[in-house]
């Protein structure tokens, strides 16, 4: 069953850690993706750009606009994910915990679903 760690991080971490730190912190989540691949676990992973590139698209009544950033109002923002396929959602908050970005983020686990309507 498909799980998603959704890592949160707080606005404004990334641009103000020096640049050894933001290499270090790579390497683990490296690391971290190979050992869940090891594990045969993984389906997917990858880092979201800043909020500073990030465009939304709102609908309303049958329109819809895109809004450009950056968007002031976030505190929190989701700096990457990891899609995995575990049996149990325990399993996933077990994964989730072992997670190095859990040391500067918090990770939020979700199961995948359909969407519904």
């Amino acid at each position: 069953m498909p799980y998603m760690l959704l890592v949160m991080e707080t606005k404004g971490r990334r641009e103000r850690r020096p640049a050894e730190a933001a290499q270090r912190e790579r390497e683990r989540m490296d690391a971290f993706a190979g050992n869940l691949r090891a594990r045969g676990v993984y389906l997917a992973s990858e880092s979201l750009r800043s909020l500073a590139d990030a465009t939304r698209v709102e609908g309303q009544g049958g329109t819809s606009r895109v809004v450009d950033g950056p968007f002031t109002e976030a505190k929190e923002l989701v700096g990457g994910f990891f899609l995995l396929d575990v049996a149990t959602r325990e399993q996933a908050v077990a994964l989730a915990s072992e997670c190095p970005a859990a040391e500067w983020a918090s990770i939020e686990v979700r199961e995948v679903g359909p969407c519904s309507g």
